[in-house]
């Protein structure tokens, strides 16, 4: 068996190991094979006859990619998109169909500045206007009237809807038993799948003048009613369908966010003696509230975009006066009438009025510390 080597070294020698031992040498078995007991490689000093540790130096990677470089990351973009080829191809099709639907159409918009004849001169042989379409329009009373009328709506909207699917999402997620969770689930998600034709004759059947709820009325000696055709309910009529119809949808959105809350969070909180209500209103909202600021922010950039087919439907039963929104208006002066320029006008200042509202909206999510639709920068 070999005897192992030792290697004198000198106290005072620097951490890097510069410098060559004072003292000692190294005793070795005389083969010179320069290793050390634990398996490293020595080297020799100048001094003959003894050896010390070699610091190992690191050196700078070579060809190394530039972080802002067209080889970020260490693949070009031509290598990308050969490897995510698939994927590529699979979105194409979306692709088109959002080019085709979404953003070829907005070609149509040059007929607000023309007096356009959709019969005989068309796009090209209209002739231009300049802003006669959008003077008409804000000199048009009616438009105001109409605007307001639908802002109206939408904000009795906003107050009774927006809560419910949130209040809904809370209670099932208190709810032990996952086979009673996912059946109240069901059962409210499932109008979402209802059309608007459906949901309308269900209210006319419910609360309509030869309703159930009339004949239960007149049945027990009480005069009945007619919510269906009453101007002044109608803003509460139209949220209670909205809320009956959609509230499903938000609450899967807010269930979803509820999973990924820690339960840590609650368990914490139980141990430091918070009841129910306290655990809902510290943990559970405040884990909600970057959901519910988006939410909030869309819904608010939609506010001119209430359910066309539903006012519709209802225009007559309850008169223009108390149902006419911006989308019914425009319908029935513009397009009804052939007056496009008009119409096109009307929806380009209905575009623009919600990207004002988008931005207003985010605008106000980032001042009470929330992301909203995009990060600030």
């Amino acid at each position: 068996m070999k005897p192992r080597a030792t290697v004198t070294t000198d106290p005072d020698r620097t951490a890097d190991g510069a410098g060559a031992p004072a003292g000692g040498s190294a005793v070795g078995d005389g083969e010179g094979d320069g290793k050390d007991p634990t398996g490293g490689q020595t080297g020799r000093s100048r001094t003959s006859g003894t050896r010390r540790a070699r610091t190992p130096k690191s050196r700078p990677a070579k060809n190394r990619p530039v972080a802002n470089g067209p080889q970020a990351g260490g693949i070009t973009w031509r290598q990308r998109l050969r490897r995510d080829r698939t994927l590529v191809l699979m979105t194409l099709p979306a692709i088109a169909l959002l080019l085709i639907f979404n953003y070829v159409p907005l070609l149509g918009n040059i007929v607000a500045f023309q007096d356009y004849d959709v019969y005989d001169l068309g796009i090209t042989g209209s002739p231009f206007v300049g802003f006669d379409n959008f003077t008409r329009i804000f000199e048009d009373y009616r438009f105001w009237e109409v605007l307001i009328n639908t802002l109206v709506i939408f904000v009795t909207q906003l107050v009774l809807f927006f809560p419910i699917p949130i209040a809904i999402a809370l209670l099932l997620n208190t709810i032990m038993s996952a086979r009673v969770r996912a059946w109240v689930q069901a059962v409210v998600y499932l109008p979402h799948f209802f059309s608007w034709v459906l949901v309308v004759t269900v209210f006319q059947q419910m609360f309509g003048g030869a309703g159930l709820v009339a004949q239960w009325l007149r049945d027990h000696g009480h005069e009945g009613f007619d919510l269906m055709t009453d101007p002044g309910f109608f803003k509460f009529l139209v949220s209670a369908q909205a809320v009956w119809k959609d509230a499903g949808w938000g609450v899967i959105v807010f269930l979803a966010a509820l999973a990924a809350v820690n339960t840590d969070l609650y368990e914490a909180a139980a141990v430091d003696g918070a009841g129910r209500w306290r655990r809902m209103w510290h943990v559970t909202l405040p884990a909600l509230r970057p959901v519910i600021a988006l939410l909030l922010v869309l819904r608010v950039g939609s506010a001119l975009n209430l359910d066309f087919e539903q006012i519709l439907l209802q225009r007559d039963q309850v008169g223009a006066g108390a149902s006419e929104i911006l989308d019914t208006y425009i319908w029935w002066t513009g397009i009804k009438t052939g007056d496009f320029g008009y119409a096109a006008a009307a929806g380009i200042f209905k575009g623009l009025f919600s990207v004002a509202m988008v931005l207003g909206a985010n605008k106000v999510a980032h001042m009470l510390g929330e992301q909203g639709v995009y990060s600030k920068k």
